[in-house]
């Protein structure tokens, strides 16, 4: 009976050590996927290690693809402030957005994680392209109340660098329509030291919308803002050639401050000039008021319209304007002059030929006696033809 029980009792034994195995299995498989989820919800807290994974033997002096491809750079811009333009120190400012973007496969890593949004801290560590603005006066970094720069890397290494920007650019005019003008005023950026060999730059969503200006952005009180180009351009110098990006920001002058202030006061100076003519010839000093009041209306309207220009040795149209008004204005008061001038040598001609006229008087008595009533005739004759 014992050796017919064996076999069974063997086969049972089999069967749980199966069975147990196939418990084990299903366990460990169940656990995995929450083994997982539990080490991807500690990835974060291991930032640390994986940025000091990236920075390990990171050399940020060196270019990516250094010695290799050249290093493409895209780049665009949002203007969030647009203005003032000085057209005394003929430049402009605005507040922007510059964000560039390029791929360093030294920074590639592997994560359930798809970008690292990453503060300032880090741009100091990688390599960032040397852009500076070539036409720029002064351009000044915001750092309030944290330096205002946003920094992101990719799983595939590519880089994005944001950064706020207020720039104070060259705008280069030409004043010969003043007031009736218009400017095409350049922004220029590029690298400083990498020429075309080694680095170049690209619009990122291509030259028509890569350069954004929201309507609410111009606050400009003098210029309405048209429009903007973009371009990209190639310069030679002793050390190599270097690609330049331009953006040119199209302005018109409005005119309706030169209208109020220059134009409507040098038409009515005019005018008040011409309405010396309606005075009487004789009343020397309310005619001569008019004209010297007029003329120096004229100047002092003149000295204030180039207050506000950039001292040009040429001609602006405003100019020319004022000096029209100008001469009308003096040309009334020479008038006058000579009017009074011409009168009085006509009155003493008549005073002369009057003179001329009287009859010499003998010393006998009658004969006085004659002359006197002649010469009294004559007068009241002469004077008689004046009055009449």
């Amino acid at each position: 009976m014992v050796s017919a029980k064996e076999p069974t009792i063997a086969m049972f034994s089999g069967l749980s050590i199966i069975f147990v195995h196939f418990l084990c299995w299903a366990t460990c498989v169940t656990a995995l996927p929450g083994q997982l989820r539990k080490e991807e919800k500690l990835w974060p807290e291991n930032f640390t290690r994986i940025l000091d994974r990236l920075l390990d033997g990171y050399d940020n002096r060196l270019r990516p693809g250094f010695g290799g491809p050249v290093t493409e750079v895209k780049t665009d811009i949002y203007v969030t402030s647009f203005g003032p333009v000085s057209d005394v120190e003929m430049e402009y400012t605005m507040d922007v957005f510059f964000r560039q973007t390029w791929v360093d496969k030294r920074l590639k890593y592997d994560g359930p994680i798809e970008i690292l949004r990453l503060n300032n801290l880090m741009v100091n560590k990688v390599w960032t392209p040397d852009t500076f603005f070539r036409n720029g006066k002064k351009s000044v970094s915001h750092n309030m109340t944290a330096p205002n720069k946003l920094f992101r890397i990719m799983r595939n290494g590519t880089i994005l660098y944001t950064m706020r920007l207020t720039i104070s650019a060259e705008c280069p005019m030409r004043l010969v329509d003043f007031p009736m003008d218009g400017h095409a005023c350049p922004l220029k950026f590029g690298s400083y030291a990498y020429p075309k060999s080694e680095m170049i730059y690209t619009w990122t969503k291509g030259p028509k919308n890569s350069v954004e200006v929201p309507e609410e952005s111009s606050s400009l009180v003098q210029y309405d803002l048209l429009g903007h180009t973009a371009s990209t351009d190639t310069i030679k110098s002793i050390t190599g050639e270097y690609v330049v990006m331009t953006v040119h920001f199209h302005l018109r002058r409005k005119m309706g401050y030169f209208m109020i202030q220059t134009y409507i006061p040098c038409i009515m100076t005019v005018i008040l000039s011409q309405v010396s003519f309606w005075i009487n010839k004789e009343s020397v000093p309310a005619r001569t008021v008019f004209g010297i009041t007029t003329v120096l209306t004229m100047t002092t309207l003149s000295i204030s319209a180039r207050h506000s220009l950039p001292k040009v040795s040429y001609a602006t149209a405003m100019d020319w304007f004022i000096a029209v008004c100008f001469a009308f204005v003096f040309s009334a008061l020479i008038e006058f002059a000579a009017v009074n001038y011409f009168t009085n040598i006509q009155i003493e001609k008549a005073k002369r030929k009057g003179v001329k006229s009287i009859p010499e008087c003998s010393a006998a008595p009658v004969q006085k006696e004659i002359c006197t009533e002649e010469t009294s005739t004559i007068h009241f004759n002469n004077t008689t033809r004046q009055d009449f």
